[in-house]
Order: C-alpha cells, then sequence, then structure tokens
C-alpha cells in the first residue's frame, strides 16, 4: 500500500546552477547529497514539509537521465510513493496492469529500495516505488 509522497524528482542540468535557485525557492539548504552509481546521476535533497524534493543531474555520459534531459529539458522527472512493503506493492502495481522497469527492487538514493514504474503505462509519468531499506520485510 502506499503511504505518502516521499519526494518529487526533478532534472537538473548541474546540481551547482540548480541548487541555489531551490535554497532560495525553500529557504534552507539541501540536507543531503549523494552519488547514485546504479542510476548514473548525482542527487541532492531538500525538505519541504513531510516531502521531499530530489533534484537530479546526471553523472555519467548516455545515462537515462541524460537522455531525459535532452528529450524533455529540465522538470519534474519522477514523483515517488513511499510503501512499507516494497514487493507486495510491486506485485499489486503489476496485477494492476502497470509495466515495471526492474524485476526486483534496487538499491537507490537516501537508503532506499526502489522500482520504477514505465510512463507507458502510468499515464506518462514516471513513478518510483520506495521503501527504507532498514524496514525491509
Amino acid at each position: 500500500m502506499v503511504i505518502k509522497i516521499d519526494h518529487i524528482g526533478i532534472a537538473v542540468r548541474t546540481l551547482e546552477q540548480a541548487s541555489p535557485l531551490f535554497e532560495k525557492l525553500l529557504g534552507e539548504k539541501p540536507f543531503k547529497s549523494e552519488e547514485v552509481h546504479s542510476e548514473g546521476v548525482n542527487v541532492s535533497f531538500f525538505r519541504c514539509g513531510e516531502t521531499k524534493i530530489e533534484l537530479l543531474e546526471s553523472s555519467m555520459p548516455g545515462s537515462t537521465l541524460e537522455k531525459f534531459l535532452v528529450r524533455k529539458g529540465e522538470g519534474v522527472h519522477h514523483i515517488a510513493f513511499e510503501t512499507d512493503n516494497i514487493k507486495e506493492e510491486m506485485a499489486r502495481m503489476k496485477e494492476a496492469g502497470f509495466s515495471l522497469l526492474h524485476e526486483e527492487p534496487r538499491i537507490g538514493a537516501d537508503n532506499k529500495l526502489v522500482c520504477f514504474i514505465h510512463p507507458k503505462s502510468a499515464g506518462g509519468l514516471l513513478v518510483e516505488i520506495c521503501q527504507e531499506r532498514d524496514k525491509q520485510n
């Protein structure tokens, strides 16, 4: 079951240029930055109430994010929903007709297990399902 919106992912060309804008918008600095090797991105997280804003920049040529930026430019990349049982939620999504990009959860940013739903099966929106790694079932 989906618990809440965990974060909104925003594709940016560079964190160096985008971070000051979001610092002004949200009135604070990012609370965490990291590299996610499996996805070829560097990320920076801002708090916005209970929801986080995740800025993503490509960290390697030819990454999925780099291709997204070429096609669509900077802007909303995905929305992430938190669950307390990612494997059950993946099975539920699959049964409901959504196309998953991975058959097993992957390790993502912010100490999460993640799985993405293909935009073609979700009204054009890339959806991420995530679960805290320390709450694995």
